[in-house]
């Protein structure tokens, strides 16, 4: 895939995982845009990314997404990367009664899973305009294997799956758009905090070799354990899900 002149969208942008990749991005001639929820955050990376467009935007909200398609189509048709890596999770055990689990669910399915399905149907026609296009939805290696966030792990399961199909559609039909799927492990960022984050990987270590994938057209990227993770799996299930699943 060509990593220079490009116009790249990323959700969730303004932290973590999401603003490494733009860093790289910005820093490869390509024109950068943002989206993210909150707009304090949003200015404050918008600050370390020079020329880049920030867009609030929580892409679980319809309203917003429809905001977000109608800005890209007036102001920047040019856009043929996309990637979505908003997401969202709660810490909760499913044997917990009073866990909320159908609410919390809900919430990481509609943000994990359906915004990215509503998002990329959109953006379909514009990206289907450039000789070169690509579409990179970012998992994890919960989707793999399940790991101790339950229902964090289904809705990335479904997002991994629904990405082999979009491939498989698109490649059916002679399209530009190359579809491509980032599978950290863990990750040191704020938003993995609560599951011990801080023994993961860094975010700009995940950046860095989904850049290096990304440019040799390795559509499945198993960034750092994940690989591990999934040649063990293919090896033995059970013993994939005794590491993913450690007793207390």
């Amino acid at each position: 895939m060509n990593t220079k002149n490009n116009t790249v969208l990323i959700s969730g942008g303004s932290a973590g995982i999401g603003l490494e990749i733009a860093k790289i991005f910005s820093a490869q001639q390509n024109k950068v845009i943002i989206t993210g929820r909150n707009k304090e955050r949003l200015d404050k990376a918008l600050e370390l990314l020079p020329g880049a467009t920030g867009i609030q935007c929580d892409v679980a909200n319809e309203a917003d997404v429809q905001l977000l398609i109608e800005e890209l189509k007036a102001n920047h048709p040019d856009v043929n990367i996309v990637i979505n890596n908003a997401g969202a999770a709660h810490v909760y055990k499913l044997s917990d009664e009073h866990a909320s689990a159908h609410t919390k669910a809900l919430d990481e399915i509609r943000t994990n899973y359906i915004s990215v399905i509503s998002l990329n149907e959109q953006l379909l026609p514009l990206l289907q305009n450039h000789k070169e296009a690509a579409i990179v939805n970012v998992s994890s290696v919960v989707a793999l294997v399940p790991g101790t966030l339950a229902t964090y792990s289904a809705s990335k399961a479904a997002l991994h799956s629904y990405t082999q199909s979009l491939r498989i559609a698109l490649n059916r039909t002679s399209s530009p758009i190359k579809v491509f799927e980032l599978m950290p492990p863990l990750v040191n960022t704020e938003f993995s905090a609560p599951i011990g984050g801080h023994n993961g990987i860094s975010p700009t270590e995940v950046a860095q070799q989904f850049f290096s994938g990304f440019e040799q057209d390795d559509f499945e990227i198993h960034v750092g354990k994940t690989e591990d993770i999934y040649r063990l799996f293919l090896a033995s299930p059970s013993e994939a899900l005794k590491v993913m699943n450690p007793e207390e």
